[in-house]
């Protein structure tokens, strides 16, 4: 995957956000941290859809996971809307990203340069760029 210089990169699961930047080039990135954002997670609405009794008696929907992806979208939203970020690249779990995507503002989706459904909030930098590449 192509990933231009300077791009952010969101590293989001349903515990921990973490916000990178590629210092690198667009197809050889390196990754430096920048900011990991302290969010309010309060946005329990889309949890409704998960509802079920089924997936709530697997363990398998977790609302406050869900929130936090949907306060990590509201983040970057608040980012993109000031012209803040140029470019982002998503990085989340599977489910984690559904979420997100239901909470992306349109400034944001034309900032987007990709995603990746994928948990990688606990890798190396090298080894998250080695994935982007690969991507």
């Amino acid at each position: 995957m192509k990933l231009p210089h300077k791009a952010y990169v969101a590293l989001v699961d349903g515990n921990t956000f973490v916000v990178m930047r590629n210092k690198g080039q667009a197809f050889e990135p390196v990754l430096e941290a920048v900011e990991k954002p302290d969010l309010d997670a309060t946005n329990f609405s889309a949890g409704v859809r998960h509802q079920d009794t089924i997936g709530q008696q697997h363990g398998r929907t977790d609302l406050n996971e869900l929130a936090h992806g949907a306060a990590a979208a509201e983040w970057l939203n608040a980012k993109a809307i000031a012209g803040e970020v140029d470019n982002v690249l998503v990085i989340a779990d599977p489910k984690t990203l559904g979420e997100m995507r239901r909470h992306y503002h349109s400034e944001l989706e034309k900032r987007l340069v990709g995603e990746i459904a994928k948990t990688m909030t606990g890798e190396t930098s090298d080894r998250i760029a080695g994935a982007i590449a690969a991507a």
